[in-house]
């Protein structure tokens, strides 16, 4: 069968991401990607330190970052983004900012953080007030905590799990039941932290359920760096991506019949 009429693949655009050693959600990422963009992931050297403020410290060197960003370079990306949340929240709103500038001198290329992303995905919402949801310890949870604050970002509720390792094996069940505890207090958004911890498929169910926008790590990252290519993630019914999502009906009041629901919100609970 002659199938030189097709021509090659479609061209692709490229994103360069750097992540911890101990990244196992490459799938995730590649979820929110649409056809058109390859993701060209690479990542630091294993430390034999566990997950903590000293492993964020180790796995966010800038010339550890450098070298992963001229990796990179040999695939040609348009945009670089370290997928990381504590590697990028650790040294405060400075260190970020600091983060991004090392990586766009090592690859002359724009460069997001996902804790930078974060911020712009909270601004893109208009939420100052959120709860947060983390796999980590109480120290990093605390960190992330300051570098909110110093961006003028109050958390009105959280919770933690307390873990060191294996954060990508962290069922669904365990994330919405602490999303579930932290949003009480009447937060604006709801954000889960961390790279490594899966949400991909709970983010539309937690916002039915909670009715706030749900952002997490993994999310804003290509969100973000999918914006500076001109183009946009792609992902089920959700707030970031679809400002539809943004607008939920009004609970119903105990022993109310049920209101008729406004079509672009038919499927929701």
């Amino acid at each position: 069968m002659d199938v030189s009429f097709l021509g090659g693949p479609e061209p692709q655009r490229g994103v360069g991401v750097v992540a911890p050693f101990d990244f196992a959600l490459d799938r995730e990422l590649w979820r929110w990607v649409p056809d058109h963009i390859s993701l060209h992931l690479t990542r630091t050297p294993f430390v034999p330190v566990e997950v903590g403020l000293d492993l964020a410290r180790l796995v966010s060197e800038h010339e550890t970052l450098g070298e992963a960003v001229r990796a990179l370079g040999a695939t040609e990306p348009e945009v670089l983004a370290y997928a990381c949340a504590s590697g990028s929240f650790v040294g405060g709103v400075a260190g970020e900012r600091a983060l991004c500038a090392a990586m766009r001198r090592a690859g002359e290329l724009p460069a997001v953080t996902t804790s930078g992303a974060l911020l712009q995905a909270l601004s893109e919402l208009g939420a100052r007030r959120i709860a947060l949801v983390t796999p980590y310890t109480q120290s990093v949870t605390e960190s992330l905590e300051e570098y909110l604050a110093e961006a003028g970002v109050t958390v009105t509720g959280r919770a933690f799990l307390g873990l060191t390792r294996h954060i990508w094996r962290v069922p669904y069940r365990d994330v919405a039941e602490m999303a579930r505890e932290a949003s009480r207090a009447g937060a604006e958004a709801l954000f889960i932290s961390c790279t490594n911890l899966p949400t991909y498929d709970i983010i539309p169910q937690l916002e039915a359920e909670l009715r706030i926008p749900v952002i997490s790590a993994n999310q804003v990252t290509m969100w973000a760096a999918l914006a500076r290519l001109g183009t946009r993630a792609v992902g089920p019914y959700q707030a970031l991506l679809d400002p539809a999502a943004r607008v939920w009906p009004p609970p119903e009041l105990p022993g109310e019949l049920p209101r008729e629901r406004p079509k672009e919100q038919e499927g929701w609970t």
